[in-house]
């Protein structure tokens, strides 16, 4: 596995360049940043998410910053490749919903400085008590149809995320009415606009890892092996299906048995995957809520340590395109998971870190976030793609390069 040295190794001239437009594009950035990037760097900085190509490698993670209209818009005008909504719980057509303890209502979120434990470095994490969308499901279609619309005049992808239901070793099986229902709802309002397939993340969230639904490794991998066929066949309309993998509270070895059981043993296979959801600490409290998911340094350094293993396993069917996600903070570290087979990232925290984490002075978060995600002389991606052109040789180097770069 290629490793990055501690700061990029760049000609003196692009140096210069890049320090001159972090500072030069503060407080505004140029009007289609990816084609400016690619002319002024020979950087291409487009990504794959849900089976296509989107402008910008970086999207938002399905989380409390994806859950109205107004937010996607910001992330429409900021540049975003991709955005994925608020997770949904799933339903029957009676409304009944099994893992409707998911459903809480909770919008404070607590941004804090956090030691990584395993790695001992310090970083950001984000916590908060809420899990998946509370209001009404027809109130989620009505963001899904108006949120995509946003994104299709942007050219960004906005993929709904979605909780099923997920049994325990003592129930007696999925509870597929659900799964049929709430995929042709989807269905139903993605096909109002759209002929091609429907994007959609099938979340394992992070606090699934601290339930009893969790507590045996083999029912893990029976849900890996059996949601996507739950899923695809709800309904003979096409879906692009990426599964969001969780961290388990297993050593990191099962995280590999995780990865194989989606991609070789679930029929069909996932289109996408997304790698991985945060970790879960069930000691932590947090406004008396015992038990909660946590990011930082720890969180990337498992995730890219998993990649890195995964890279030499092998499997009995292609690696299905992989979103990075997990302590993406920087460019540096987009690079390091591209490195590892990942071809777009998503983030959440880095949209809620302090005013002065970010040399760019613009109201809109998201763009200040993709203007230091960028641009930034030392950790930005443009500085690192570079630095991998002048290491390798050749002329335009793109993200969805990284992965062939990394073998």
């Amino acid at each position: 596995m290629l490793q990055l040295p501690a700061r990029p190794h760049l000609p003196a001239a692009v140096a210069a360049a890049v320090a001159a437009d972090y500072e030069r594009f503060a407080a505004e950035l140029p009007p289609d940043l990816p084609d400016y990037l690619l002319e002024r760097y020979r950087v291409d900085v487009s990504g794959e998410y849900a089976g296509r190509r989107v402008r910008s490698c970086f999207g938002k993670a399905s989380g409390q910053l994806s859950l109205n209209l107004r937010q996607v818009e910001r992330d429409a005008e900021a540049g975003l490749g991709f955005v994925v909504l608020k997770t949904v719980i799933a339903q029957d057509e009676t409304g009944s919903q099994s893992m409707a303890a998911w459903a809480i209502q909770e919008t404070h979120m607590h941004v804090e400085r956090i030691v990584g434990p395993r790695t001992g470095r310090e970083g950001w994490s984000v916590t908060w008590k809420g899990r998946g969308w509370w209001d009404t499901f027809e109130k989620y279609l009505e963001l899904c149809r108006d949120a995509a619309a946003v994104g299709d005049q942007a050219g960004m992808v906005v993929a709904p995320s979605v909780k099923y239901h997920l049994p325990t070793p003592e129930e007696p099986g999925f509870k597929e009415a659900e799964y049929v229902h709430t995929t042709r709802a989807l269905l139903d309002v993605w096909g109002e606009s759209h002929d091609g397939p429907l994007p959609l993340e099938k979340d394992f969230s992070p606090t699934l890892a601290g339930s009893e639904k969790s507590r045996q490794e083999e029912q893990i991998l029976t849900w890996l092996r059996t949601v996507p066929r739950l899923i695809k066949g709800a309904d003979p309309r096409p879906v692009c299906l990426g599964m969001k993998l969780m961290n388990a509270l297993f050593e990191d070895g099962f995280q590999r048995d995780m990865l194989r059981a989606v991609i070789d043993e679930a029929d069909p296979a996932p289109d996408f995957l997304i790698y991985a959801n945060r970790l879960f600490d069930p000691r932590k409290e947090f406004e008396g809520k015992v038990g909660v998911a946590y990011g930082g340094p720890d969180l990337s350094e498992r995730n890219l340590s998993v990649l890195e293993a995964m890279q030499g396993e092998a499997y009995r069917r292609p690696v299905p395109p992989i979103s990075g996600t997990g302590d993406i903070l920087d460019g540096r570290t987009a690079v390091e998971y591209g490195l590892r087979g990942c071809t777009s990232f998503q983030m959440h925290t880095l949209f809620q870190l302090p005013d002065d984490q970010f040399r760019a002075t613009m109201a809109n978060r998201t763009a200040r976030g993709l203007h230091h995600l960028y641009l930034h002389p030392e950790t930005g991606l443009v500085a690192w793609m570079v630095h991998l052109r002048e290491v390798g040789g050749g002329g335009v180097v793109g993200v969805r390069d990284l992965p062939g770069i990394g073998q």
